[in-house]
């Protein structure tokens, strides 16, 4: 029998036996002896036993390992009494032999300095037990020792049964267990990892269980599955032994069970699964959050006959299922916070996807100057602007809103922004191209969606801009003077995809020296404050009259009257907002 003692870390004290044939040590929750640190590889070395000589090997780690302070390039042979080191932590390798005397009445004595000199007698490592638990339905168990654990939990052997070696625990070995399973949870986050801790642990402090599993309710649903099982049988492939009529008592009434004997136990006699599992004793305890809400239960079960649980047993087991209730609670809470964290990075990409479909800055155009504003309500939204050149030099405008918002929304948006390219691109005129995007969108199997656009097409040899509306805000237009009006909106059609053949109009205004035109989605007209006013039209034409003659002005104005009559008020629709200006003259 080997071990490792750790002489320097954040366990000095602790033992770890080399039971296995290979024990790696590294960062990696799967290695047998798990380092917490940053500066251990996630693999960094490995312990190998050859038919009782132990080898120490680097598995090519970032820092290193070393014997004696010298680092090792091979597989080198270890001594007793060598000194193994992994970056901050520090190992002694010992040899125990077993002596003539430690016959059949104790099995794999395990001792530290200090343990040799307890009042309480010899113990057997409860280690050992841990490679008979075979993990029934085949699951598997967590086989790692996390270095940060508390020192070796150990028993007293009093006899062995048929199914395997069978111990009386003393009350202070249960209770240095009960403080193990605390600290051990205490470091645990993810729901797979804690609850095979917390069977483990109660296969130590009750060994005459055979089986053990938790049972957990799906979600918000009652329905309930089980998250894991355990069973002592070495050559056990059975299912764990549930009943859902004890399960149910105890959730329902959210009170622990114990039966000393199943089968002359009145409170169970119609129960035929019980009567046909052949169980003996058993005990079952709710799990509960804080809000007293059952969420599960722990059972532990056994067929042997000598030795059925007692009431003591029970009340060790409440505790238990205390910290075991408070670990699966902070477990959830965690799967909830990594589950947002991936939905929230998610968006974020989504976002940056969504702001490459978004023009990177206005166009250039002669005698003419363009500005824009957009902001998603959510991380990504439904509304959308594009600038689209035509190769005789216009320039089309395209302006629209999804009904919706977020990721829904967002991805309709960019079929929009794709579609509406293509038809502008192989059309003549907007009005021509509104018709055949909205008989795409009405033969699409997207379902009735409510989309509104607007296309404007600019031409600067003519100085006009056509105006094609389905079912959009209509656009406003400021003069010169800073007299502002509503343009199109007789010429306005419906929205997209509402009938498959309607026939869209077009409106052509001729553009004068520092005319403008604004476009917008109703995230401006429909934002609202505290008091559930609407902001609307008259403000909106309020802020464009009283406007500077600039195009960026003009948006800037706009977006800064909606905030200040919001007044930081989080708005719950996509805000877009673009503006074309004429100037009076190249030299403007």
């Amino acid at each position: 029998m080997a071990f490792l003692k750790v002489i320097k870390g954040t366990s000095t004290g602790q033992v770890l036996s080399l039971s296995g044939e290979r024990s790696i040590l590294g960062r990696h929750p799967n290695c047998q002896i798990v380092l917490e640190s940053n500066s251990v590889s996630r693999q960094h070395a490995q312990i190998i036993d050859v038919l009782g000589i132990f080898f120490v090997e680097d598995l090519h780690s970032r820092n290193g390992t070393q014997v004696n302070g010298i680092s090792i390039r091979q597989r080198t042979e270890l001594m007793d009494q060598d000194v193994l080191q992994v970056c901050d932590y520090s190992f002694r390798f010992e040899r125990q032999e077993k002596k003539a005397s430690d016959e059949s009445d104790v099995s794999q004595v395990a001792l530290s300095d200090d343990e040799a000199a307890s009042p309480w007698g010899v113990e057997v490592e409860i280690d050992k037990f841990e490679d008979e638990f075979a993990p029934a339905a085949g699951r598997s168990a967590a086989g790692s020792q996390l270095l940060t654990n508390s020192s070796v939990v150990a028993a007293i052997q009093t006899g062995s049964s048929a199914f395997g070696l069978r111990l009386n625990v003393r009350p202070e070995v249960k209770l240095r267990a009960v403080l193990e399973i605390s600290a051990a949870l205490g470091r645990l986050l993810k729901l797979n990892d804690v609850l095979p801790v917390i069977l483990k642990s109660l296969f130590k402090i009750f060994p005459q269980a055979d089986w053990g599993f938790v049972l957990l309710k799906e979600g918000d649903s009652e329905k309930l599955r089980v998250r894991a099982s355990l069973s002592r049988r070495p050559n056990d492939d059975s299912d764990a032994p549930i009943s859902m009529t004890v399960v149910r008592q105890t959730m329902r009434n959210v009170e622990a069970i114990l039966s000393a004997d199943v089968m002359c136990d009145t409170r169970f006699s119609a129960s035929q699964s019980l009567s046909d599992m052949q169980l003996r004793s058993l005990m079952c305890v709710p799990l509960t959050y804080n809000s007293g809400d059952s969420i599960g239960v722990i059972q532990l079960s056994t067929r042997n006959v000598s030795q059925p649980f007692n009431a003591d047993d029970l009340d060790l087991l409440v505790s238990v299922s205390a910290q075991a209730s408070l670990a699966v609670e902070n477990a959830s809470l965690h799967d909830v916070i990594l589950r947002q964290h991936d939905y929230d990075r998610d968006m974020e990409f989504a976002a940056q996807v969504q702001q490459g479909f978004l023009p990177s800055e206005p166009p250039e155009l002669p005698g003419y100057e363009f500005a824009d504003y957009y902001e998603a309500a959510f991380s990504v939204g439904g509304d959308y602007f594009d600038y689209i050149r035509f190769p005789d030099g216009r320039i089309a405008m395209a302006v629209g809103d999804v009904a919706g918002k977020g990721v829904s929304a967002a991805l309709l948006m960019a079929r929009l922004h794709a579609s509406a390219r293509y038809h502008l691109l192989n059309t003549l005129s907007p009005s021509m191209a509104m018709n055949n995007l909205n008989a795409e969108v009405a033969s699409s199997s997207l379902g009735f969606r409510f989309i509104t656009l607007v296309f404007a097409v600019i031409d600067s040899h003519k100085n006009e801009i056509c105006i094609s509306n389905a079912g959009h805000l209509p656009p406003v237009r400021r003069n010169a003077q800073g007299e502002s009006e509503l343009i199109g909106m007789r010429e306005s059609g419906m929205p997209l995809g509402v009938l498959a053949d309607q026939q869209f109009e077009e409106i052509v205004v001729k553009m004068q020296p520092n005319d403008s035109f604004l476009f917008y989605t109703d995230g401006i007209t429909e934002a609202m404050n505290s008091d559930n006013e609407l902001y609307g039209k008259a403000r909106l034409m309020q802020a464009v009259t009283s406007s500077t003659v600039l195009a960026k002005d003009l948006v800037k104005s706009v977006v800064a009257s909606v905030d200040h009559f919001c007044d930081e008020r989080q708005q719950r629709d996509d805000i877009c907002v673009t503006a074309v200006r004429r100037f009076s003259g190249m030299g403007d």
